[in-house]
């Protein structure tokens, strides 16, 4: 047992990133019941679609599972009172102040977790009452911090700045990964990337598919003023680069952004007109697994990379 597993009582200090289009209650569900901590992500779920997720979870798993919920949600009340009214007891929270819902949260019995992307939010939302902290660094996909501080900068700092437990994210994806930010400081790990190329994702085929043929450089963050998003080199991400020879002003870039883009990639596998977020970690990434296979090997991995320490 350390910190993590202890919070959540969970078997592996593995946390399951709350993705947006890829984390349904099949892959919640499946990580909990593999050992890990599941998340089902609400940013891409109306509030009764997320009522639905949370309540098939339940079924599917006796063991803790969260929600994982962007503040900047426009339905945000809606979507906390669901959460209550549901029993959840784990909540991580992202985008936004975290002294917004913390008190609100903490007084209904939940844990709460707060992603940040630098040591200074880290402490606020230590201040603000949090559990834990996830420090999730520049390599990760989807939206990311404006401080661009990569994770294996970024734990070592964050853990000399809070006294609650840390879980880092960004650019880890195997056992071996895990071990390296547990030994800069992490009391665990989040995992997106590896768990949208799951057999439980709710990610579409293609986009499955397009994860394990990733390589090295082929995703980018842009954006940046919007808010800052690591995209797989596509057309519409082209589409991005040569507006930007424009010098588009962010209504501009609003528009060709449009709606549910994120969506259409994603979740419909539109590959070239699509949004698709995903981690510098899917050039490691080889193989479309079940959730059990994936956290097997990344504790047999763990295990066997502790025992070659000595030796360095």
């Amino acid at each position: 047992m350390n910190k993590i597993t202890s919070l959540f009582k969970i078997q592996y200090p593995i946390i399951q990133g709350g993705m947006i289009w890829n984390s349904g209650y099949k892959l919640a569900s499946a990580v909990s019941n593999a050992g890990g901590l599941g998340l089902i992500g609400a940013g891409s779920m109306y509030p009764d679609v997320l009522r639905e997720h949370i309540q098939k979870c339940k079924k599917a798993t006796g063991k803790p599972f969260g929600v994982n919920v962007p503040m900047l949600y426009p339905n945000i009340e809606e979507i906390m009172n669901i959460i209550v009214e549901e029993n959840v007891k784990i909540v991580f929270t992202s985008a936004g102040n975290p002294k917004t819902w913390t008190s609100f949260l903490k007084e209904k019995g939940i844990t709460v977790v707060h992603v940040v992307s630098s040591s200074k939010f880290a402490l606020k939302a230590q201040e603000a009452g949090v559990d834990a902290v996830v420090a999730e660094g520049f390599e990760a996909g989807g939206h990311n911090g404006r401080e661009e501080t990569t994770t294996l900068t970024l734990i070592p700092m964050v853990k000399n700045s809070i006294t609650i437990p840390l879980i880092a994210a960004g650019g880890i994806a195997t056992g071996k990964g895990m071990l390296a930010a547990m030994i800069l400081g992490a009391d665990g790990v989040q995992m997106g990337s590896r768990f949208a190329a799951s057999a439980e994702s709710s990610a579409h085929d293609s986009f499955k598919q397009k994860i394990v043929e990733m390589q090295e450089g082929e995703t980018h963050v842009t954006l940046k003023e919007l808010a800052p998003v690591r995209l797989i080199k596509n057309k519409f991400f082209h589409d991005i680069q040569e507006l930007y020879t424009k010098s588009p002003s962010v209504d501009d870039l609003k528009t060709l952004l449009g709606r549910a883009r994120a969506k259409r990639g994603m979740f419909e596998g539109d590959l070239e007109e699509g949004e698709l977020e995903i981690g510098q970690i899917a050039g490691l990434i080889d193989e479309i697994k079940p959730v059990k296979q994936i956290i097997a090997d990344i504790i047999s991995e763990f295990e066997s990379a502790k025992k070659e320490i000595p030796s360095l």
